[in-house]
């Protein structure tokens, strides 16, 4: 029984798309990678040539997100998973707050993966059980310090998500939240701050890629961390702000 996928994975050039590339392919899927750094692409392009399909492009730009499901088109006719990963983070200093940051947080994040869900829909009602995927993050779980831009954005992801596994379930599209905690990526190495329970991509990856052919509606991970995170968010408004406060700087060095 073949059950090789065709699966667009955004942000595969480094971090955890890069090793969940790795993870799909070794699974035998068939995979459309997208990234605005080509050459990582291309590389896995050369190592598995039967199977990946180079697409780059900036998906904060609603046309290139729409070349690039051409281009899928052409070269499958279908699609039979989304996996939305690509995205940034970027910090706030309320001392000098700036909304053209919170603009470019929520483009690479949110509006990104509206681009991407509009073309891949068509493509997804035509393929093989087909499934929506997006990662997330824990932080939607707890306001948390200089998180505001990142957190807005992940937070609108999830309700993006949510909202569309109702709205699509009569067609039987599955929709997966994916929730991570700390992951050691170029991106989480900027950071300035203690990482709790960080795991690898490649652990983080290995994780995803185990839990995806079950559906779930959520992979969130690490446990521990989450379920901390969880029992935090149900704690009375005033011990989340004591708390919050208590990690919060007085003095930010600036954005990470």
């Amino acid at each position: 029984m073949n059950t090789s996928r065709r699966i667009w994975l955004t942000g595969a050039s480094s971090g955890i798309g890069a090793a969940l590339a790795e993870e799909l392919l070794q699974a035998g899927h068939r995979v459309a990678v997208s990234a605005r750094r080509v050459e990582p692409l291309q590389a896995l392009a050369a190592r598995y040539p039967e199977q990946v399909l180079v697409v780059p492009g900036d998906l904060g730009e609603a046309e290139q997100v729409r070349a690039i499901a051409l281009r899928i088109h052409q070269a499958w006719g279908v699609l039979d998973t989304l996996i939305l990963n690509a995205g940034t983070c970027e910090y706030v200093d309320t001392g000098s707050f700036e909304a053209a940051m919170l603009e470019r947080v929520l483009r690479a994040n949110l509006l990104s993966a509206g681009y991407c869900i509009e073309v891949a829909l068509p493509l997804l009602r035509v393929g093989s059980k087909p499934h929506l995927v997006g990662v997330g993050s824990s932080v939607t779980y707890l306001p948390l310090p200089r998180a505001e831009a990142y957190g807005a954005s992940k937070a609108g992801l999830r309700y993006l998500l949510e909202a569309l596994r109702i709205d699509l379930a009569h067609e039987g599209i599955d929709v997966t939240l994916i929730s991570p905690g700390f992951v050691d990526t170029p991106l989480t190495r900027k950071n300035d701050f203690p990482m709790p329970l960080r795991w690898s991509a490649e652990r983080a990856a290995q994780h995803i890629a185990a839990r995806l052919p079950k559906r779930p509606y959520e992979i969130a991970f690490p446990g521990v961390f989450i379920t901390f995170l969880q029992l935090l968010a149900h704690l009375p408004t005033r011990v989340q702000l004591a708390i919050g406060t208590r990690m919060a700087r007085r003095n930010p060095k600036g954005n990470v």
